[in-house]
């Protein structure tokens, strides 16, 4: 009897596509916060006024300030879970220098309490530890990978180009298209962008489709409308 590994239809045994996964999600949700944040900030200006000036000048702004607030965040945010990360896996590092026997204990002591008897955990926990002791206990403890820290800087990266992406549908749509066609064509088109996004992020989460959507779609609008009705009356008063 062969025991190569058979291959199952959606089941992936890879522990990095879990990962790869949520790099997905994060660069759909970036994305979708580009569309909305640029939408608002954009359709707010185009309702107090349609020149283009002050709705290139703001909806410039909202883009660069948002890419890089998004980046900065992410980059604080990976970095805490990085040094966490390390220092879980050198404190690992040290214990099985200073107690490998206790770590060995460790180990058999988790694997018995999957269901293994006694004699069975014993073996796995040492041709584990034999083999690679510290990825062993890292995997069974802390289900963690050395080789799978999380990268800060490719996180604030892929955060900043995603938001950007999504930014740039809104800002082409208010500033180069014509005046009466400025907010009803941007309306249109951020709204099909996030169905877009919310389906995509719902379907790599593996969750159905069609609440996720209409939460965003409901969120989009709302965001747009209150932006418009305030630069409106904002225009309206002479306020700008």
């Amino acid at each position: 009897m062969s025991l190569d590994p058979m291959p199952h239809d959606a089941e992936p045994h890879d522990q990095g596509i879990a990962a790869k996964l949520n790099w997905l999600r994060a660069g759909v949700l970036g994305a979708n916060d580009g569309i909305v944040s640029v939408a608002a900030v954009v359709v707010g200006v185009a309702g107090a006024t349609t020149a283009n000036g002050p709705i290139l000048t703001a909806g410039a702004a909202a883009a660069v300030g948002g890419a890089i607030s998004m980046a900065l965040g992410e980059y604080v945010s990976v970095s805490s879970s990085a040094d966490s990360q390390k220092a879980l896996i050198e404190k690992e590092r040290r214990e099985l220098a200073e107690m490998p026997e206790e770590e060995l204990a460790e180990l058999t002591a988790i694997y018995a309490a999957k269901g293994l008897s006694g004699a069975t955990a014993a073996r796995v926990a040492r041709e584990l530890t034999e083999h690679d002791a510290l990825k062993a206990h890292l995997d069974a403890e802390l289900h963690m990978d050395e080789d799978e820290v999380l990268s800060p800087w490719h996180a604030a990266i892929a955060s900043a180009i995603a938001f950007s992406v999504g930014a740039v549908l809104p800002f082409a749509t208010a500033v180069f298209l014509p005046g009466p066609l400025k907010i009803p064509v941007t309306f249109v088109a951020v709204l099909l962008a996030l169905a877009v996004t919310g389906a995509l992020g719902a379907r790599l989460g593996g969750a159905p489709m069609l609440r996720p959507t209409i939460r965003v779609l409901v969120g989009g609008a709302a965001a747009l409308a209150v932006t418009f009705a305030i630069g409106s009356w904002l225009g309206v008063s002479g306020i700008v």
